[in-house]
């Protein structure tokens, strides 16, 4: 890297604008006014392209830009925009893609600033909004203030490392275009000349191998090699998963299944994982009729039930209970139970305290923390609320949840529920406090889903219920600093500009990869729950660090003939369901819920399921290479030499067919049929027997682009054409 940046504010005019409205002119951004409404830069038109350009009075390393908003919310501020720079107005790259929270307060960004670990320089920095806060409003910027240096110390060696840079990268479009148009002795000049390598070595000794000699061996060789050396990985981690879901059946006892010793039907359950032991642990739930105060463990290994409690009331534990939550602590082997759903007809001030359990797996016995949360600074008898652990620090975080108040109590209105806000408990110190209050920065909700990642140090919280309203807003919280941080607002308008997203819901149920950096959801009850005939379950997963949704698995049937033909292939869509995660082995594992059929209102389900999120593994790739090289070789065998392609076809080529795939297996039969083809159309190839014609350098060229998009884009060619430089006369 070059020499350390400092930082200070940079000089700046604007340079251009796509518009502005009355007489909020461009300059108004050079002032921080918050308290005058009229101090900002306003567009005409929210039709893109809407941009504003600013000129830095030097060439400068910008590494960050500010911006000062009214100080109150307001429409126009941006939701979503990019940032540009670069040392001329009209060849700028991307520094930026974020947006800004509709609030008083002004928020800084990092730009990107380095290119292959050196510092960019600008002169020119370009802001294009992209959506408002306000649907069909106009975009509004308040004031800009950019961060740097432009000290020509350190600028300097940065416009001669970039200038050196652009001439490299325009020497490489050049050699690219000299290969693909095959001007060899033009390319090998070039290269000679300036050793300027176009690719990473390997690929350049495989375009050597297959597109010029045609020698297949040895490209098969070199993408070994290249499996051998990880460079398939990348690739792989690009690839949409595939969900594999598998039965897990009771144990067999001489043929018969053994269905006495496992838990029974329930919704309304939880359950938890130690990764460590590989034990999951079930408690309660509602089983149509009743409550359930059974507590069962599973080992994975072993595939075995045993029930640790039949009743864990007699035992000291918790009593019967539904639409509890239930936390592990899997270093310390201490499982914590806090809440429960009282029917109205129920409710009394005597029962309605919140009690709160520990039970220690090494003693096997429960302690009751207290019978009253309340009374100790926590929550109130709360249910569908949620709850995670903070192991390192041992703190349990709860969030939402309604509280349930005895019948007639004045204060229980159906209109205006009360729902409970975020409470933090310290184990070690046995202390409650209530971080946040239900407030419109921290809506609270019930049915919603809550994750801890301890290595982000956050809580992130998707969907729920308040009162009518479905949400489906996705935010975090910082628990060391507080702050929070609207991922999604759940919009239509946002929704279509990030892409598609879980649909609003109740009782999904989510897990969290902190090694990955990503978050699993399956869908509950969607807004139409009271068509309980028609529920639908999706599985999505959400990229943490590139902030996209992808949904991997659909379930949208429930008719009968599914029912019968679909129940020992994949689980048939519910809700109040329980899924945990062990993130060591990555499997996901499900039990039981309500199937939602308004023909069998009490039905619940017992059935358990594990889910493997499956990629193609570099082996799997590296036998598709394989394919593709040895199904062109056997197209060019088959033009000179029919029976030598034959033996091949049967031989090398039928070993590496992947005949479960029906695609593949349907295009390797083509390949028998297109042989035959060729026999009785005669000699009409032999006399091309021995000669690589330009056809054989397109499709080997095309083989060796299919081949290089398995590997890593720094390791490519550059992208784009060298013609595409050069403007239309």
């Amino acid at each position: 890297m070059a020499a350390s940046a400092g930082t200070q504010i940079l000089k700046y005019a604007v340079h251009k604008w796509s518009s502005f409205s009355y007489n909020y002119v461009p300059e108004n951004v050079y002032v921080d006014s918050p308290s005058d409404q009229s101090s900002r830069w306003s567009s005409d038109s929210n039709h893109p392209p809407q941009f504003l350009t600013l000129k830095l009075e030097r060439p400068s390393v910008v590494k960050s830009i500010t911006f000062g908003k009214y100080e109150k919310t307001h429409v126009c501020n941006l939701k979503k925009f990019k940032v540009f720079g670069g040392l001329t107005d009209d060849h700028v790259v991307e520094l930026l893609e974020s947006g800004l929270k509709n609030d008083h307060l002004s928020e800084q960004f990092l730009l990107k600033c380095e290119i292959e670990d050196h510092y960019f320089p600008c002169r020119f920095i370009k802001i294009v909004p992209i959506q408002a806060w306000g649907p069909n409003f106009n975009f509004s910027i308040w004031y800009i203030e950019l961060q740097g240096t432009d000290n020509w110390d350190v600028v300097k060696p940065c416009i001669n490392w970039f200038n050196s840079y652009r001439e490299k990268e325009a020497i490489r479009l050049c050699l690219k275009h000299f290969r693909q148009r095959q001007f060899i002795e033009a390319y090998d000049a070039l290269q000679k000349k300036t050793k300027v390598e176009l690719e990473h070595p390997i690929l350049t000794e495989l375009h050597d191998k297959l597109v010029k000699q045609g020698d297949f061996d040895s490209c098969e060789s070199l993408v070994w090699r290249a499996c051998q050396e990880k460079l398939f990985d990348q690739y792989i981690g690009l690839l949409d998963y595939k969900p594999k879901w598998t039965s897990i059946e009771p144990m067999t006892k001489g043929g018969d299944l053994v269905t006495e010793n496992r838990p029974g039907m329930r919704g309304g359950h939880q359950m938890c994982v130690d990764i460590l032991a590989e034990m999951l642990y079930l408690f309660g739930g509602w089983d149509g009729s009743q409550d359930l105060s059974d507590l069962w463990a599973y080992h994975i290994p072993s595939r075995t039930w045993t029930c640790i409690c039949k009743n864990t009331e007699e035992e000291g534990g918790p009593s019967a209970r539904s639409c509890h939550k239930m936390c592990l602590d899997h270093e310390r082997k201490q499982i914590f139970i806090l809440g429960r759903y009282l029917d109205s007809t129920v409710r009394t001030s005597d029962n309605l305290k919140s009690d709160f359990y520990m039970y220690d797996i090494g003693s096997a016995k429960w302690t009751i923390i207290t019978e009253d949360t309340q009374a100790m600074g926590g929550p109130k008898l709360i249910f569908d609320h949620q709850m995670v652990m903070d192991i390192e620090r041992r703190t349990l975080f709860v969030f939402g949840g309604r509280v349930l108040t005895s019948t007639g109590d004045s204060g229980e209105r159906s209109s205006e529920p009360e729902f409970s806000g975020l409470y933090a408990y310290h184990v070690p110190t046995n202390t409650w406090k209530q971080v946040m209050t239900d407030c419109a920065e921290l809506r609270s909700r019930i049915g919603h889903s809550m994750l801890f990642h301890p290595k982000r140090r956050v809580l992130y919280v998707f969907a729920g219920q308040r009162a009518k309203e479905y949400l489906n807003d996705f935010f975090s919280y910082n628990v060391d600093t507080g702050q929070i941080e609207m991922i999604a607002d759940g919009s239509k308008k946002e929704t279509n500009s990030v892409g598609a997203i879980p649909a609003a819901g109740f009782t999904q149920r989510a897990t969290i990869d902190p090694e990955s950096d990503e978050i699993h959801v399956l869908s509950g009850l969607s807004k139409d729950k009271d068509k309980r005939d028609n529920v639908k379950n999706s599985f999505w997963v959400y990229d943490i660090s590139k902030n996209k949704w992808s949904c991997v698995y659909k379930n949208e049937n429930s008719g009968q003939q599914y029912w019968t033909k679909m129940q020992h292939v994949e689980p048939v869509p519910r809700f109040a369901h329980q899924l945990v995660y062990d993130h060591v082995h990555k499997v996901h594992y499900l039990f039981g819920g309500n199937p939602g059929k308004e023909s069998l209102p009490k039905m619940r389900l017992d059935d358990f399921w594990s889910l493997k999120l499956c990629r193609p593994t570099a082996e799997n790739l590296l036998r598709r290479c394989k394919y593709l090289i040895r199904k062109f070789k056997f197209q060019e065998m088959s033009e000179s030499d029919s029976r030598a392609a034959m033996l091949y076809l049967q031989a090398s080529l039928a070993e590496i067919v992947d005949h479960n795939n029906l695609e593949e297996r349907t295009e390797f039969q083509l390949l028998a049929s297109t042989l035959f083809k060729s026999e009785e159309e005669g000699d009409v190839f032999s006399e091309m027997a021995g000669v690589d014609t330009s056809e054989h350098y397109q499709t080997r060229t095309e083989l060796f682009d299919k081949l290089v998009s398995f590997f890593p884009e720094q390791m490519t060619q550059p992208k784009g054409n060298l013609v595409d430089l050069i403007p239309m006369m």
